[in-house]
């Protein structure tokens, strides 16, 4: 976004969001250590539950959910660093984010228990998503940026 340099008010106003994303990207890697050690600790526990060092198809579900939730935390520091470098959102990163989170939805969701229109629910947005994202990638470099 471009700021009139003779604008001290809308100077001022950029200024405070500039520093409200540095302490969003500082709380987001909060978040993102902390997330790690959940992982490790889940990890942890259900390797010593017994049988020990064994981990059923819920636990490996589980642990893949954690995993996931925590490298989608990993992809939204990038999109601040990102937005904090070039002032800029980077419309292709948000979808690639936002398809790492549907994506961590299908792989921990429970068919036993799920309802038939959720999963039908989540099944259109896998391709909407994969859709835009496709579409986004057909576009010219600049076209696919928001300011």
């Amino acid at each position: 976004m471009k700021i009139d340099p003779s604008d001290r008010m809308q100077a001022e106003l950029q200024r405070v969001i500039h520093w409200s994303v540095r302490a969003l990207s500082l709380l987001m890697l909060f978040v993102i250590v902390m997330g790690v050690l959940d992982v490790a600790w889940t990890l942890y526990e259900r390797l010593l539950t017994p049988p020990r060092f064994i981990l059923t198809i819920s636990d490996m579900l589980a642990t893949f959910g954690a995993f996931m939730a925590v490298l989608i935390a990993i992809e939204i520091f990038i999109n601040i660093t990102i937005y904090l470098r070039d002032n800029v959102i980077h419309v292709k990163i948000v979808m690639a984010t936002a398809l790492m989170a549907i994506a961590r939805k299908v792989i921990i969701i429970d068919m036993e228990t799920t309802e038939a229109t959720y999963v039908f629910a989540i099944g259109v947005v896998v391709v909407a998503m994969s859709i835009g994202y496709w579409l986004i990638h057909q576009l010219p470099r600049e076209s696919h940026m928001e300011e």
